[in-house]
């Protein structure tokens, strides 16, 4: 009589149950019952958005697991375009947050072989350079955004200033 009950949800389930075809996953216009799959740079960069607010919030342990996915996200964006400096800057914010502090620097500085003066990377590294004790390298960093007129440089400086 169990094994009938059992048999007929089984079957219920597997009648009841939609199926799906499953795409290459190669273009970005490839949907899941109308839902479009979102680039996995734009789906990191929105992870980290939350991450930050989490963090600002003292919720640290949550902030680290989007920062851990963020990471993953970035690692497959950066397959697809490893030489976007843009990747290789949220590469290097996300290991930063999650203590891989030698990976975040060696992101940061392939990012600025590639954009010298790319905003982020410059702020980013030199937080990081603030934060590791190395603020000659972070007024460095800080100098390549002095005319920029832009909010990168002022909070740089700010953490510089705070580091002293």
């Amino acid at each position: 009589m169990i094994k009938k009950y059992f048999f007929i949800a089984l079957v219920s389930c597997i009648l009841i149950t939609p199926a799906y075809s499953a795409g290459d996953g190669n273009s970005e216009n490839d949907t899941n019952m109308g839902v479009k799959k979102l680039d996995p740079y734009k789906f990191a960069t929105r992870k980290i958005k939350k991450a930050k607010k989490l963090e600002k919030k003292g919720k640290i342990k949550k902030a680290n697991k989007l920062y851990k996915v963020a990471l993953e996200y970035l690692l497959k964006a950066n397959a697809k375009d490893p030489a976007n400096p843009d990747i290789l800057n949220y590469l290097g914010f996300s290991n930063r947050k999650l203590g891989n502090f030698v990976d975040a620097e060696i992101y940061y500085l392939m990012g600025l072989e590639i954009d010298p003066t790319h905003n982020g990377i410059n702020e980013h590294l030199g937080e990081f350079y603030a934060e590791s004790n190395r603020l000659s390298k972070a007024k460095e960093r800080l100098e390549v955004l002095k005319g920029c007129n832009c909010e990168e440089y002022d909070k740089l400086k700010e953490v510089i200033r705070g580091a002293k």
